[in-house]
């Protein structure tokens, strides 16, 4: 890997008339994310320029959200949908929810730090002034970043939560929803999964079944965005590409932000999962649904 290399190619690619998609394609989608950053420092100090500037004025619509979003640092990228889903025109709830339900605490911090640089504001404080009620409570305690993340599975306790959740929902006229939320976005991973495995023997039927009953609009896609995140991280965001692409139109928003955010993450596995869960592969799917130079560099993004 030559940085000053790349910048060249990239320079060529747009300087003079017209500008060369397919090489500026093969050149970024090569590379990984802190090389993207590395040829963006050596564009500057070899040719001058600035190379989101570059790229900004040489493409436009889709593909340059695609192309932007590559070049952007990961926490960044995050940083940057959050602040538009809550400051653009309406508020993006799928954004917020994609984003707070899927990443780690670590990722959830380096967010919450880089968006106070950025825009002077908390993350927090934007949640709670853009959205209401239940929801705005479950988006906070995910933003918070304080889920355990140990491994210990107390076994009296998974028992006490499933029947905690079996009371606060099924069992109940109405629906305690601060049960659901204090146990659904502290609790680590195993623990939460073995609280899965017995409130189906508990209630007859599955957490989500139950959330879908018991909840709805925002608080029930939130909830079972946790849930979905906990059980199978890949197989979350294949659903969302899916959905992204189903039906009439395309949810572009949603098809750029999963397919650049988890390119270096677990695209192998959200092919797999994408795969078994709707009999088509992610590929194909993407070769149907989109056209032209924004197709290319999804299907790149995407592999196989």
């Amino acid at each position: 890997f030559s940085a000053e290399q790349e910048a060249h190619a990239l320079r060529k690619a747009m300087k003079g008339f017209g500008t060369d998609e397919d090489a500026i394609i093969e050149t970024l989608t090569k590379l990984n994310v802190s090389q993207r950053q590395q040829v963006l420092i050596t564009y500057k100090s070899t040719i001058g320029r600035d190379l989101i500037d570059d790229l900004k004025s040489e493409l436009s619509g889709n593909f340059e959200r695609v192309i932007i979003g590559l070049m952007t640092p990961t926490t960044m990228y995050d940083v940057h949908e959050l602040r538009r889903a809550l400051k653009g025109a309406g508020t993006d709830e799928g954004c917020l929810i994609e984003i707070l339900a899927s990443r780690t605490n670590t990722e959830i911090r380096h967010i919450n730090e880089n968006y106070k640089l950025q825009y002077g504001s908390t993350l927090e404080d934007d949640i709670v002034s853009d959205t209401s009620s239940m929801f705005r409570r479950v988006l906070v305690s995910l933003a918070t970043g304080n889920r355990d993340e140990g491994t210990f599975v107390d076994e009296a306790l998974a028992q006490q939560d499933a029947q905690c959740l079996y009371e606060a929902g099924e069992k109940k006229w109405g629906t305690d929803e601060v049960q659901f939320m204090s146990i659904l976005c502290t609790r680590n991973r195993c623990h939460l999964l073995r609280v899965f495995d017995v409130y189906r023997v508990i209630a007859n039927k599955d957490i989500t079944e139950s959330i879908k009953s018991e909840m709805s609009g925002d608080l029930e896609d939130a909830l079972l965005a946790v849930v979905k995140c906990l059980r199978n991280k890949p197989a979350y965001f294949a659903e969302r590409l899916y959905r992204s692409m189903k039906g009439l139109g395309t949810d572009d928003s949603t098809l750029i932000r999963v397919m650049v955010s988890r390119s270096e993450v677990d695209m192998l596995y959200i092919r797999r999962e994408f795969q078994a869960m709707y009999g088509k592969s992610l590929h194909s799917f993407i070769k149907g649904d989109c056209s032209g130079d924004y197709r290319k560099v999804l299907l790149r993004l995407c592999g196989g």
